[in-house]
């Protein structure tokens, strides 16, 4: 029948049981008459046509409909049966007395009762009513009382059993509802229909616990299993509800909290000590057969004694009960919870950054024991009591933890010794060595007690242990660790007794100023000398050095005039220095060493034919050699104890591992020196691997420093990392950048780069001048030498291309060349120094060849030469892209009428006779607009006619100068004398 809403209605709600589900409740709407009474004529109301009577509907009423929806069977199935079913299919598969499933009858009695809750809670003020067997929604009317029942539990233990039963109280007075036809319309919580009324009650009693009772006036509870049903029934009652005794006694009692911090390392663990693993109500008892899993983490569970009972923290009830067995009786401890106290010492824990949820925390296991070092005395001054659980699977250490270090200086290192105090236990600091570089955290101690190293320490000591060498179960650190010891004194992490020159060393503002020796020729720089002066601080500490000046500097003649003040002042004591480099630099450092240090006896150690006896070095000062010869004669080198070994290049140990590295690391020195304008190329091992040949230990092991600041550096940008690597390394370097010295130099450096030929290309040299000797001296013999200008010319050419590359004259060369192996040694210095070169050639076939090479290396080059077109866009390239740092030109297409102030190094790679065209080509880079010193390089191939063209035009300096501009003009004023110097 539907219902008007033109005409007055009523919204009702009423009770019906259902075969399976219940006792539940639907909506209606019944119409009234012309005198307000409700007819018979009555609607279903759903969610889907409550709109239609929403001026009779308030806001409950719309929360209310909405919930008797979703427990109508249909929703109830459709909810736990997705497949297609009748209600009849379903609930007799469901429901089947020996075949039913109990689990899905469960969890649909949870989701119905969950929602009669709310229904009931909601039904104050409705019209209520039971619901006729013929489906009239208004048969009986029934109501809620006015407030919740409380319930009374009682027992009554006699000398065989013990009688159960409740009692209800309502409005002061003992309601009588047994045999009354009483039914629980809600069982969680309780809803008690009795005589048209519907009671609930406070504390949310559970309706099983009078479901019993409703036509059964007591439940007996036989002697023989009344200690099971104490503790698992009656304790759980007297913590919640009232109940009433007679036969054992329940004792209402009242404690300080005092908490308790029990710790575990087993992650799923309730953690109770021994002495109190009795059942607490309301919790399980344990199982201790399977031994927990050990976690990385500490797990806290915090609880509170009260008097001699334990409480968990995360245990809701506000009374907490113990069961007492005394011999002839039972007695109930109700423990009345202080949740103010309980509170405040959360708080006092949430304080020092253990957040305590439900009853637990969770710490790293490193974090942890920091903690609880950090705060023991602190939690015991609070009164807690802080121990380990019985389930933590290894017995921890957890008293104090302290370390005394102390570092002494001797005469050669610093002595390391300490003791680490784990309460009454002393050990021997250096056993914590392998720990700490390997973080392990955990140390046994005598006692079989694991103690956890302090993770600070991890930080604070690792790289003393790193640096430091065991030698006898002693730790020494070497002089050149003086920065790491200081940082330690200064963290309070070591007591330090150190000399007065260590100690002055330390406060040092100005590196001490020296005299130049006697014998040196010319002068430095003020930014050279004070280099001179650096490598004397370094010497006199013994301190291995890194020189790093920028390319052009100087760090040539500043090591030069190290070694003749070493041998003027006798300090040297007759042994001779090793200079070792890449082999295309033994004639540039001999040439450098006439110039400026003309006294000093050199010996140049290379060559196959060279004399291998270490006896003859006593005759010299200085050896040079180079590092292939090192690596070939390394046993036999390193039977010499030099005074100083220096490494020019050094860049060329970059690789710790390589035989050359090797090498070099085993010569034997008083001093030690390296020389770069590049020390890190490709990689941060590129510096361990210097350092460690200069200052060995300085950096750790190879291991240590990839670990700890390789991969942190390179992998992570770690800037904490990075300041700290050059902390470590600052005082042995000495850097200076061609801008930071700028107002000392002048505006133009031009310095001459002797190349050495490989064995190959010397031949091809010899075999080449032979002939065009030959052929050249017999003409001027038969027709003098205006005859032979042209065969003259012609020669020249072929010799400056062979002392350039062989391949220029011949492409069935294969070899290499030992100026084109300098060019590009060069060319990548200046390119990893980020500045930026003009490379000049007389010939596109030389320029070619280099093209070839920076193109296997990946580097980019800008190129010009006569085909070019559009040059201004490649000058414009090169001097805007800062990448771009090469710039190839030919000397007739780029010598004049380019502006390439970019460029502050110039490389001549081929001289010839007329400097002027050199200097226009220099004069690309040095002109107006350029702020940097220009550094030019003349590459010259030892003994080839290059060198001898220099050695004419210093014969002839006017005639160079007299802006002649033609080869011609020069070759007609060579004499046969000259003509045979140059093939000679």
């Amino acid at each position: 029948m539907k219902v008007s809403t033109s005409q007055p209605f009523q919204i009702v709600y009423s009770l019906l049981e259902h075969e399976y589900l219940g006792y539940l409740f639907e909506s209606y709407v019944v119409q009234r008459n012309s005198r307000g009474q409700l007819t018979l004529q009555h609607q279903t109301v759903s969610a889907k046509n409550a709109p239609e009577f929403a001026n009779g509907l308030d806001e409950v009423d719309f929360e209310l409909v909405a919930l008797t929806d979703q427990i109508q069977q249909d929703a109830v199935i459709k909810e736990f049966w997705p497949k297609k079913t009748t209600p009849a299919d379903f609930f007799l598969k469901i429901y089947d007395a020996d075949k039913g499933d109990k689990g899905l009858q469960d969890a649909i009695c949870r989701y119905v009762q969950e929602r009669m809750s709310q229904i009931l809670e909601r039904l104050t003020g409705k019209y209520v009513f039971i619901m006729g067997k013929d489906g009239e929604p208004t048969w009986r009317e029934i109501g809620l009382a006015a407030e919740p029942a409380s319930v009374l539990f009682h027992f009554r233990r006699n000398e065989d059993s013990t009688h159960y039963f409740p009692t209800i109280q309502y409005q002061g007075q003992k309601l009588d509802f047994q045999f009354k036809n009483a039914v629980l319309v809600c069982v969680h919580p309780a809803w008690l229909l009795l005589d048209n009324l519907l009671y609930n009650f406070n504390k949310d009693v559970d309706g099983k616990k009078l479901q019993p009772f409703l036509n059964k006036k007591f439940i007996v509870i036989p002697r023989q299993v009344e200690d099971s049903y104490f503790q698992r029934f009656v304790a759980p009652l007297v913590e919640s509800f009232d109940v009433h005794a007679r036969g054992f006694d329940i004792r209402s009692e009242r404690y300080i909290a005092r908490p308790q911090l029990t710790f575990s390392d087993a992650p799923h663990a309730v953690i109770v000590a021994e002495e109190e693993r009795r059942p607490t109500a309301g919790r399980p008892r344990t199982t201790e057969a399977v031994a927990p899993a050990v976690s990385d983490h500490i797990h806290f569970d915090l609880s509170f004694r009260y008097g001699d009972h334990t409480v968990p923290n995360n245990y809701d009830k506000r009374v907490s009960v113990k069961l007492e067995k005394t011999p002839e009786s039972y007695v109930f401890h109700r423990l009345i919870r202080n949740f103010d106290q309980e509170q405040e010492s959360i708080r006092e824990l949430a304080d020092r950054a253990l957040e305590v949820r439900n009853g637990r925390a969770v710490m790293e296991k490193a974090t942890a024991f920091r903690w609880l070092h950090s705060h023991a005395e602190d939690l015991a001054r609070l009164g807690f009591t802080v121990k380990q659980g019985t389930t933590s699977g290894k017995d921890y250490f957890i008293g104090a933890v302290t370390v005394q270090v102390g570092i002494t200086e001797t005469n050669d290192w610093f002595d390391v010794h300490g003791t680490v105090y784990f309460g009454e236990f002393e050990v021997p600091f250096i056993k914590l060595r392998p720990y700490i570089l390997n973080k392990r955290h955990e140390f046994r101690l005598p006692n079989g007690q694991i103690a956890i190293i302090p993770e600070e320490w991890f930080t604070q000591y690792l790289e003393l242990f790193a640096f430091a060498e065991e030698q006898q179960q002693t730790l020494t650190l070497r002089k050149h660790h003086l920065a790491l010891v200081s940082d330690l004194q200064n963290g309070n992490l070591a007591t330090v007794t150190i000399s007065r020159k260590l100690e002055k060393l330390r406060g040092f503002e100005a590196v001490e100023d020296k005299p130049l020796p006697a014998s040196f020729r010319g002068e430095l720089r003020p930014y050279q000398k004070a280099g001179y002066n650096w490598l004397h601080f370094v010497k006199d500490y013994h301190f291995g050095g890194c020189l790093a000046d920028d390319m052009g500097l100087g760090k040539t003649v500043q090591t030069l005039a190290l070694l003749l003040h070493r041998k003027e002042s006798g300090e040297a004591g007759g042994a001779a220095s090793l200079l070792a480099m890449p082999t295309s630099l033994v004639f540039n450092w001999m040439s450098e060493a006439f110039k400026f240090a003309p006294s000093l006896r050199l010996l140049i150690y290379t060559g196959t034919y060279r004399d291998k006896n270490v006896e003859q070095f006593a005759g010299y000062d200085v050896v040079l050699t180079s590092y292939g010869i090192v690596r070939l004669d390394a046993e036999l080198l390193r039977s010499y104890h030099f005074d100083y070994v220096i490494l020019d290049e050094s860049q060329a140990i970059k690789n710790p591992s390589s035989t050359t590295s090797q090498a070099v690391r085993g010569l034997k020195s008083r001093h030690r020196l390296i020389l770069t304008g590049t020390p890190v190329e490709n990689s941060t091992m590129d510096l361990w691997s210097q350092m460690s040949f200069i200052n060995p230990g300085l950096l750790g092991s190879q291991a240590f420093f990839r670990k700890e600041f390789l991969k942190p550096i390179e992998k992570s940008k770690d800037e904490a990392r990075t300041r700290k690597l050059h902390a470590l390394i600052k005082p042995f370097i000495l850097r200076r950048h061609k801008a930071q010295v700028a107002t000392e130099l002048p505006s133009k450096i031009e310095n001459m780069s002797y190349c050495s030929m490989t064995d190959e290309q010397a031949q091809c040299y010899e075999e080449t001048k032979s002939y065009y000797r030959n052929k050249i001296l017999k003409n001027i013999e038969e027709h003098g030498t205006a005859g032979t200008q042209f065969m003259l010319l012609q020669g020249l050419t072929k010799l400056r291309q062979i002392a350039n590359h062989p391949r220029m004259a011949d492409e069935g060369y294969e070899a290499e060349s030992g100026k084109l192996r300098e060019v590009i040694r060069m060319i990548k210095g200046v390119v990893s120094e980020k500045h930026k070169v003009l490379v000049f050639s007389q010939f596109v076939k030389h320029l070619d060849i280099v093209r070839d090479s920076l193109d296997e290396r990946q580097i980019a080059y800008a190129y010009l030469d006569g085909n070019t077109r559009e040059r201004h866009r490649e000058v414009q390239r090169f001097q805007e892209t800062d990448d771009l740092r090469v710039f190839l030109i030919s000397l007739k297409a780029g010598g004049v009428g380019l502006n390439l102030t970019a460029a502050d190094y110039v490389f001549i790679l081929d001289p010839w006779w007329n400097p002027a065209v050199e200097a226009q080509a220099v004069d690309r880079a040095h002109r107006i607009g350029q702020q940097r010193t220009v550094f030019t390089y003349k590459f010259i191939s030892k003994n080839t006619v290059e060198e001898k063209i220099l050695a004419l035009q210093n014969k002839k300096i006017q005639l160079v100068t007299d802006l002649i501009t033609t080869d011609e003009a020069i070759i007609k004023s060579l004499t046969k004398e000259d003509i045979e110097e140059l093939l000679g």
